[in-house]
């Protein structure tokens, strides 16, 4: 099956871009362009390392409540951008808690904390953990192997992912609700990269939950429950729970005003088309 909203991307202003849509049940609707090429990901890692987080919590090797991070801080905060550390520096803005600032460098103190709790590097952790078990055989933590930025992948790996996320089989169905569709530290406001100021800034762990944020990186038609993350490199994946779809696309072209303008147009292309 192809989904015609799909071939949209061949206007985009971009040398290369890849796209596909999951269905809850595994089924994937369609792809176009190159699904099979391997793309960096930017801050799409972020859901794929906290996946695997949230594996070493089921498995016993951490808990969310535990301290990691900043003094005072804990997983969930490192996973819901509330630790208070800065955006890209290892250094503390704000105390825990109290303000949604998005952090490149808490994923990488989580990804650390994982690391030493299983003894196991956390690129391998990852592969272990997420992707060797859904067949994600193109993907990888590369570079500096930051679980914030460093994550490499194909839309055909990510449409499995996505599959996961809708129908959990690595983790129990209600971790997975707890990552993507519960607001932790309800309230909290900040800043969305490339979209500014809002508050509330909503989000689960590891995911972005829509709410009610506008101007916002998704669609009109989306809805409220829509969870997901997207990239400086060009690179979004969504869900919408209501719609039971999932959508994936990459680029090898910054995130910029032509993504601000295209992607909400696109995603409601694709909801439509996959009614």
């Amino acid at each position: 099956m192809a989904l015609n909203s799909l071939a949209s991307i061949e206007n985009w202003p971009v040398p290369t871009a890849a796209a596909g849509v999951v269905r809850a049940d595994g089924t994937v609707l369609g792809t176009h362009g190159p699904a099979g090429q391997r793309f960096p990901l930017a801050s799409v890692t972020k859901p794929l390392a906290a996946y695997a987080v949230l594996v070493a919590y089921e498995e016993g090797a951490i808990e969310l409540d535990e301290p990691a991070g900043p003094t005072g801080s804990t997983v969930r905060h490192l996973l819901a951008h509330t630790s208070g550390l800065a955006f890209d520096e290892h250094r503390v803005t704000a105390p825990p808690g109290e303000r949604r600032l998005y952090s490149n460098a808490g994923f990488e103190q989580l990804g650390d904390h994982v690391a030493k709790a299983t003894d196991i590097p956390f690129a391998e952790y990852l592969r272990q953990a997420v992707l060797e078990p859904l067949g994600m055989a193109s993907t990888s933590l590369e570079g500096t192997r930051s679980p914030a930025k460093d994550g490499v992948s194909t839309v055909e790996d990510l449409l499995r992912f996505a599959a996961e996320v809708q129908a959990p089989r690595l983790l129990d169905p209600r971790t997975v609700a707890e990552a993507t569709l519960t607001v932790h530290y309800p309230g909290t406001k900040g800043v969305l990269p490339g979209y500014g100021h809002h508050n509330p800034n909503d989000w689960g762990l590891g995911f972005e939950i829509r709410d009610g944020k506008s101007p916002h990186w998704t669609g009109g038609s989306s809805s409220p429950r829509t969870f997901g993350h997207f990239g400086q490199a060009g690179t979004f994946l969504w869900v919408d729970p209501d719609a039971r779809t999932a959508c994936v696309a990459l680029t090898d072209r910054a995130f910029g005003p032509w993504a601000v303008e295209a992607w909400p147009v696109f995603t409601d292309a694709v909801l439509a088309d996959s009614v």
